[in-house]
């Protein structure tokens, strides 16, 4: 395998001497900045294919032959030998047969002496192709980062054609929205847009992406069974109380029950049972599968049943056990879960992969007053698809739990993070090199007609 040496003073033009040199199927082994400039080491794709073909077995093949000729030219001068001398083949006549028995002898040891030849080639075998994935494992990693490179080059010449698309990324990230979906709005984003046609069309994808109860119908009118699940002290306790106050406010005591499955912490349902007396609804409380099942059958009756869940931490393995539970009984339990507002979006999506073991059925925001971006819970319910309910922005029951309205939410987030002159904020300089480390983003957003 030829490998040739490229140096100069940028990676770009270190890599413009390869494509002239080798092509533009050139391989790519290194690429590392040295003393001085950039170096790369490549070759031509035609030695990567010689040396994919050149396959050590093949060659012991060969070996395994030239023993197996050697018989075959003997047995061939044997006659000519016995031609030139006559008197002798006469006379050694008698002898013949037992010549040609010793001849024969050795046959199992030269059909054994290619086992002992490939017994190499077999060691090595594994070793060629160790070096061989090891080869395209660096080649991947050198894609990816001339990739990000790319981006990066990419990004900094966006910045200088189109600052609308740079100010609108900006501002994506200093609402608390992901880097990998800020890029991708930003990049989809039609050309030549004002900055007030640029955000009224942000917003508006935003909004397409993110789904929300119309209407509070879905829990007040139709019914059914709803369970408030999440982590521990993300308000589940306080929410339900809130949930169970609008119902009784529209509906009666009469047609509401409520279930508590905290019976860990000391005093944990104490809480739901002082809400629960002051509405004129009895709590039930049970402590496992058994006993929600029958706190159900007792009040299948009901127009409604509100679950209040004991709140673990997602990486618990409870929350397995949790989800099971409620996925066991015969009457179908919607599972909403609560996201807290405050909490980052690394946390929020760890908590939301714990808690969809099973198929959620929604969300609610709670603690929002608390938060000082909501980009972030935002992004997460739309990455993950949930469906938001309500949220909650305070203590009071139950004034403070409002269904969502997401036109009202973006514009939120938005002006949160133009209020936002943290150290957390990025620099228009840093913003290529923030584009060209950020994978994208696996789910697809919807981008409306503009962009099918």
């Amino acid at each position: 395998m030829n490998i040739k040496r490229f140096f100069a003073s940028s990676s770009r033009e270190a890599l413009a001497m390869v494509r002239k040199s080798l092509g533009e199927d050139a391989v790519i082994l290194s690429n590392r900045a040295v003393n001085g400039g950039n170096e790369i080491l490549a070759f031509k794709e035609e030695d990567m294919a010689s040396f994919m073909s050149d396959d050590t077995p093949v060659q012991s093949s060969k070996r395994r032959a030239a023993p197996a000729m050697e018989p075959l030219q003997a047995a061939q001068a044997r006659p000519a030998a016995r031609q030139a001398r006559p008197p002798v083949r006469q006379q050694a006549a008698p002898e013949a047969e037992p010549y040609r028995a010793v001849r024969t002898e050795p046959a199992p040891t030269t059909t054994a002496r290619p086992k002992v030849t490939t017994t190499p080639a077999q060691a090595a075998a594994p070793q060629s192709n160790k070096q061989i994935n090891d080869m395209l494992n660096e080649i991947r990693n050198m894609r990816s980062v001339i990739e990000s490179q790319l981006v990066e080059i990419s990004w900094g010449n966006i910045q200088h054609r189109d600052p609308v698309k740079s100010n609108t990324l900006n501002m994506l990230l200093s609402a608390g929205f992901s880097a990998a979906l800020s890029r991708q709005i930003a990049e989809n984003m039609p050309d030549h847009r004002t900055s007030a046609e640029a955000n009224t069309w942000v917003q508006s994808i935003l909004e397409k992406n993110l789904q929300a109860i119309p209407n509070e119908d879905e829990i007040l009118n139709r019914g059914g069974v709803f369970a408030l699940i999440g982590p521990t002290g993300v308000g589940k306790t306080t929410t339900t109380a809130k949930l169970a106050a609008r119902f009784v406010m529209k509906h009666g005591p009469g047609k509401l029950g409520l279930i508590t499955t905290d019976a860990y912490r000391i005093g944990g349902h104490e809480q739901l049972r002082i809400y629960g007396k002051i509405l004129g609804v009895m709590v039930h409380a049970v402590k496992d599968e058994a006993d929600l099942k029958i706190a159900l059958e007792e009040l299948k009756g009901k127009h409604t049943i509100l679950i209040d869940t004991v709140g673990v931490s997602q990486k618990d393995r409870m929350v397995a056990e949790q989800i099971a539970m409620l996925s066991s009984t015969r009457q179908p339990i919607k599972k909403l879960l609560c996201l807290n507002a405050t909490n980052t979006g690394e946390t929020l999506t760890d908590v939301v992969r714990a808690y969809k073991v099973k198929q959620l059925d929604g969300c609610i925001i709670t603690k929002l007053d608390e938060a000082a971006t909501i980009g972030s819970a935002l992004d997460v319910i739309i990455r993950e698809k949930l469906r938001l309910y309500y949220v909650a922005n305070g203590q009071r029951v139950p004034e403070d739990l409002h269904v969502a309205n997401k036109k009202l939410l973006i514009h939120r987030a938005f002006r949160a993070g133009a209020q936002n002159t943290s150290s957390f904020q990025f620099k228009h300089n840093e913003l290529p090199f923030l584009m060209g480390n950020t994978s994208p983003v696996a789910t697809k957003l919807s981008m409306g007609a503009d962009h099918v």
